[in-house]
C-alpha cells in the first residue's frame, strides 16, 4: 500500500516520483535484448536454425516480399528503410540480414557499398558478413534480423 499524505488517500510526491522511475527502468530493461550476435543474421527459412552460413532457403516464405533475391547484389546488399532491415549477399548465394538501426545513435543505415553497411549519421561501418563494427564510432555490431527469409527467389519479412 502506497504511503499517502493523509489527505483523502493522495500519494506523496516521493511515491509518485519513485513509481515513475521504476516504470522507466522496467521499460529500458525490456527494450534491451540479448547481446548475443551468434546467429550473425543468416537469412534462412524460419524453421531452420541460424547456424553458420546458409544459402537461399527452400520452402515458402510467408510475409511481405521486400525484393527478389536476385536484386540483392553479390558482395553488397540492400537497405529496406521502412522495415529497418538490411539484407546482404557477402558471397554468391549466401544471404545475411541485420537490423538497419545503427548501434551508435539509432540512425537507420544509409547504404551498402565497399563491403560494408554504412551509417550516414556519424560514419560507422559494419561488415556485410556478420554485422561486426569495421569503423566507429559504433562499438556494438548490428543485431541479426530474424524476421527475414529468402525462399523461392524472394526476400521476405514477417
Amino acid at each position: 500500500m502506497a504511503e499517502t499524505s493523509g489527505i483523502s488517500g493522495i500519494p506523496t510526491r516521493r511515491n509518485v516520483v519513485a513509481g515513475v522511475g521504476a516504470a522507466g527502468l522496467a521499460a529500458a530493461l525490456a527494450a534491451c535484448g540479448s547481446s548475443d550476435n551468434s546467429s550473425a543474421g543468416t537469412v534462412q527459412n524460419a524453421a531452420t536454425p541460424a547456424t553458420g552460413s546458409a544459402s537461399t532457403a527452400a520452402g515458402s516464405g510467408s510475409g511481405t516480399e521486400l525484393a527478389k533475391a536476385s536484386a540483392i547484389p553479390s558482395g553488397g546488399g540492400t537497405v529496406f528503410k521502412d522495415q529497418k532491415v538490411v539484407v546482404t549477399q557477402p558471397t554468391a548465394g549466401t544471404y545475411k540480414a541485420f537490423t538497419a538501426v545503427c548501434t551508435h545513435s539509432g540512425c537507420v543505415v544509409a547504404d551498402v557499398s565497399g563491403g560494408t553497411i554504412n551509417c550516414g549519421c556519424h560514419g560507422s561501418k559494419f561488415s556485410i558478413e556478420d554485422g561486426s563494427v569495421k569503423n566507429g564510432p559504433a562499438t556494438q555490431p548490428l543485431a541479426a534480423a530474424t524476421n527475414v527469409t529468402v525462399a523461392n527467389g524472394s526476400v521476405t519479412a514477417s
